[in-house]
């Protein structure tokens, strides 16, 4: 017995470190598969104050590229100039654009069909249309133009609510990059509300969506839609180095597109009801001498005169921290949801000042000064010209000693720019007709004859002489 006890015991010693070795070091490696399961939601709170976590689960885009590719169309646009010795020379862009209504409507980029003479609009089933420019709005990148047919309704997008998109949300651009027709790109809103200050005109509002969906040249104008293919915004821009995407790409908010298609459609441009405010982002300095909560907000550095602020009773140095409920964040956010608005409407601004919260109501006014909408007939002269006109305001008048109207803006490539006029000069008279009102000076326009010369005399602000201007129609 004694004999084959060490042998026993060296066996048993011998077979357990062989399972030891084994279950330590010769296991299968586990295996893991990604299963395409619904999300499970999971509650770990009491029923008073219950949260839910969900499970992530794959992501299915297949819906959401159904609905929109049908709709998404290819835009060319071809411009005609002649030189000198009347030679036409013709040119020639392309870029995208989404149809939201079946009978025709599509939306693009300003920048894609501007200057165009003629726009081509294919559909993704190849048939080709003549468009009609409806109207533009520079201010947002935005044009409307219609296309039509006898045949079935066209295919359309619907819109979303670009206030409930959410950071971190999936979303599709569907557009032609490189005029690769249809094609679909996947990613994330990575950021609300951003301005990268491309849009160079007075007024400009600069709200985008910033997402890492691949964007290239010739997705301007396209959809931006989430994973129901439904429209969060149109695609616009880029940040690169190299020309071509490096994963920053920027859309225009479908709640802003919205209201500028329904008064492109209704006035032939955009009815925009503004604050009359100079704004600035609240910093940390800004916040501390305030003895602001927090860095949200608005923060009104200057009032215009007569303006829809100035008649509310808003002040230099208060915040704007909501709109009609909404919170207000930044200057961007700000500009864009004012920019929903038309004059006459009321807003209720709730601000801070001296560290006490208040509220007011503010109509809205125009960029000059009234408050009530335009009708786009009565200045389509001024259209033709190329320049925006303002009565001036009474404080305005006393402070010249004169009566005139003032120019608020020139639009580029226009007869008016050709004079070498900038925003800011008081017309006081129009070949020897003083000018009092936007009033006078389109009845004087419209009498002149087109193929004569115009004398415009009048003074800036910030200096003495009189300037003159000489229009050859």
């Amino acid at each position: 017995m004694k004999k084959w006890l060490p042998t026993v015991l060296l066996s048993f010693i011998a077979a357990f470190g062989g399972v030891w070795v084994y279950s330590n070091y010769f296991q299968p490696e586990p295996t893991f598969s990604q299963t395409d399961i619904p999300p499970q939601y999971m509650n770990f709170a009491e029923p008073s104050d219950a949260r839910e976590y969900i499970v992530a689960a794959p992501t299915d885009f297949v819906k959401a590229a159904n609905r929109v590719t049908p709709a998404a169309v290819y835009i060319r646009a071809i411009s005609k100039s002649v030189d000198w010795i009347g030679r036409a020379d013709y040119s020639t862009s392309s870029g995208s654009g989404v149809l939201i209504s079946k009978d025709g409507y599509v939306v693009t980029n300003n920048h894609v069909i501007e200057d165009a003479t003629d726009i081509e609009v294919n559909l993704n089933d190849k048939r080709s249309f003549t468009a009609k420019l409806i109207g533009t709005d520079p201010t947002t990148d935005l044009a409307l133009l219609k296309i039509e047919s006898s045949d079935k309704p066209f295919p359309s997008v619907e819109f979303a609510d670009s206030d409930k998109a959410k950071i971190g949300e999936w979303v599709l651009a569907v557009g032609n990059p490189f005029s690769l027709t249809s094609t679909v790109t996947a990613g994330i809103i990575s950021a609300k509300a951003r301005n990268i200050d491309i849009l160079n005109e007075y007024y400009s509002i600069e709200s985008f969506i910033q997402t890492d969906a691949a964007v290239n040249p010739g997705n301007s104008g396209g959809a931006l839609v989430n994973t129901n293919g439904d429209l969060v915004g149109i695609n616009t821009a880029i940040i690169t180095k190299s020309g071509r995407y490096e994963g920053y790409s920027f859309a225009i908010p479908s709640n802003l597109v919205r209201k500028v298609v329904a008064d492109l459609k209704e006035f032939g441009k955009v009815q925009r009801g503004l604050l009359g405010v100079f704004m600035e982002e609240v910093n940390e300095t800004k916040a501390r001498q305030l003895k602001l909560d927090n860095m949200d907000g608005a923060y009104i550095s200057q009032i215009n005169p007569e303006s829809a602020a100035e008649e509310a009773g808003l002040k230099k140095g208060d915040v704007i921290v909501g709109i009609n409920g909404s919170k207000i964040k930044s200057v961007p956010q700000l500009q864009e949801f004012v920019a929903r608005y038309r004059p006459g409407d009321v807003l209720v601004v709730e601000f801070m000042r001296d560290s006490d919260r208040q509220k007011v109501s503010v109509t809205l006014k125009d960029r000059y000064n009234n408050a009530s909408i335009a009708s786009s007939k009565p200045d389509g002269i001024l259209n033709q010209m190329g320049f925006e006109l303002r009565n001036l305001s009474d404080s305005e008048r006393r402070r010249f000693g004169k009566k005139g109207v003032k120019v608020v803006s020139i639009l580029r490539y226009s007869k008016i720019e050709r004079t070498n006029m900038e925003p800011g000069y008081v017309i006081t008279s129009i070949d020897g007709n003083t000018m009092k009102s936007v009033d006078d000076v389109i009845s004087v326009l419209e009498k002149i004859d087109t193929g004569g010369k115009i004398m415009f005399e009048g003074f800036y602000e910030d200096y003495e002489d009189e300037y003159f201007y000489v229009l050859k129609k």
